[in-house]
């Protein structure tokens, strides 16, 4: 049996959850809203973080560990009528460190976005602590580095196919669009994120899989998403 926890507003595994649901996996659903006690998490890695996923007795965690395992053993289920399909591959033969270069980069800029919101979450910004204004500094650096690395408006990191990159850098811009990190990313000079952002929202398993607005006080959600406010959790 596979089963997956995570957080509803945490973007690494929502990358997951749309990568099971391209494989049309089923799994068991472990959403939380917010982390739950250590001893819980202990159950499923020694991280404490999620996402975690199980399939029968292996237990993994990492969102990259995640994905590579997925993709390695599971083949793609057919992609919606008249949209590319997942690749087959994380990385190009032809163009593996260059991919793999790009996936640490994306890692990093979803790593850099979480400390953000995290820390805002506590009442800390980039206005008043220079850690945070690095790490969102490093985000506008890192948009604007992939922006020339897709092919076009009309296509993704790799051509033809939806990359797991793609995924990625669309989960993330997502993610900012649901948080109030105070972070803008749609500027004039990157339409072509601004275009896969698009494009990607409206692929079935992104909209399956939605990222919901989250702030301090939030404490449940509605069936359509709109957050439910109660003491600060």
């Amino acid at each position: 049996m596979r089963r997956l926890r995570y957080t509803l507003g945490s973007p690494f595994a929502r990358i997951v959850r749309i990568v099971l649901d391209e494989k049309g996996l089923d799994y068991q659903h472990i959403e939380e809203i917010t982390a739950s006690s250590a001893e819980e998490r202990l159950k499923d890695g020694p991280t404490l973080q999620v996402p975690a996923f199980s399939d029968g007795d292996l237990k993994l965690w990492d969102s990259t560990v995640i994905v590579d395992y997925l993709m390695a053993k599971y083949p793609n289920a057919a992609p919606p009528p008249g949209q590319p399909p997942l690749t087959e591959t994380i990385h190009r033969p032809d163009r593996e460190v260059e991919d793999k270069l790009l996936s640490a980069t994306l890692n990093t800029l979803g790593e850099s976005l979480v400390i953000v919101a995290q820390c805002k979450f506590v009442g800390v910004t980039a206005d008043d602590n220079a850690y945070v204004a690095r790490n969102a500094s490093r985000v506008q650096y890192i948009l604007d580095w992939v922006e020339p690395l897709t092919f076009s408006e009309q296509e993704g990191f790799f051509p033809g196919v939806i990359s797991i990159q793609d995924i990625a850098l669309a989960c993330y811009l997502m993610y900012i669009d649901k948080r109030p990190t105070g972070i803008e990313w749609r500027v004039p000079n990157r339409p072509r994120n601004a275009a896969l952002h698009d494009r990607l929202a409206a692929r079935p398993s992104f909209s399956a899989n939605p990222v919901w607005w989250f702030d301090v006080g939030v404490t449940g959600y509605q069936d359509d998403g709109t957050p439910i406010f109660g003491e600060p959790i």
